[in-house]
């Protein structure tokens, strides 16, 4: 017959700091995140391919939607009106820039749509960019993020002899045809930005 055996009368104590500790290096965690600044965040995401791609894929999966603004490099905010034009504009009020940024799969495929004009940025074989009031293939852009900073967009569907195809706003603000943009273009270099509230209560 197995005899009882008493448990050490310090493993109560035992327990009790190991807890104690985890509890320490997850608040340590957190409290490192939340001190890092974007640019320090952007760091860290590329240190690593692979290390960014399985963070982008944390929030990739599950259909994240992200309300936001595109500023590009070339200092226009992307808009879609009601009549399905892409445009520039430099007013950072102006209710056509707030953009619904859409997660379509893993990978970083996005669709990115209007908020007041509910139309879909889509681009065609051709490299042109057009609004579209449904859903297609042709809206689905990958998020690709530069060592710069910036993100740019590329059309999943379509390429030029191999070449991606960007979303982009010239030096004049008017979107340029996917076959005159490349990836180190600052015309295809945007940087999401979070919409004040009054801004979006005002869409």
């Amino acid at each position: 017959m197995p005899r009882w055996m008493p448990l050490p009368c310090n493993l109560p104590n035992l327990l009790s700091g190991l807890y104690l500790h985890i509890i320490f290096l997850l608040g340590s965690v957190c409290v490192a995140c939340s001190d890092c600044t974007p640019e320090q965040l952007a760091a860290i995401m590329n240190c690593s391919k692979h290390e960014r791609h399985a963070r982008n894929y944390d929030y990739m999966e599950g259909g994240d939607v992200r309300i936001r603004q595109l500023f590009s490099r070339t200092q226009w905010f992307l808009t879609v009106d009601d009549y399905g034009n892409i445009n520039g504009t430099q007013d950072p009020t102006n209710c056509y820039s707030i953009l619904e940024v859409r997660t379509v799969s893993e990978g970083g495929v996005l669709a990115i749509k209007g908020v007041k004009s509910q139309y879909y940025i889509s681009m065609n074989r051709t490299g042109l960019l057009q609004g579209k009031k449904i859903y297609n293939e042709n809206c689905n852009f990958k998020e690709i993020f530069l060592e710069n900073y910036f993100n740019a967009y590329s059309s999943v569907k379509w390429s030029t002899n191999g070449k991606e195809m960007f979303i982009a706003l010239s030096q004049k603000g008017r979107p340029l045809r996917g076959k005159k943009t490349r990836r180190e273009h600052v015309a295809s270099h945007f940087i999401p930005m979070k919409c004040r509230e009054e801004e979006r209560t005002g869409v």
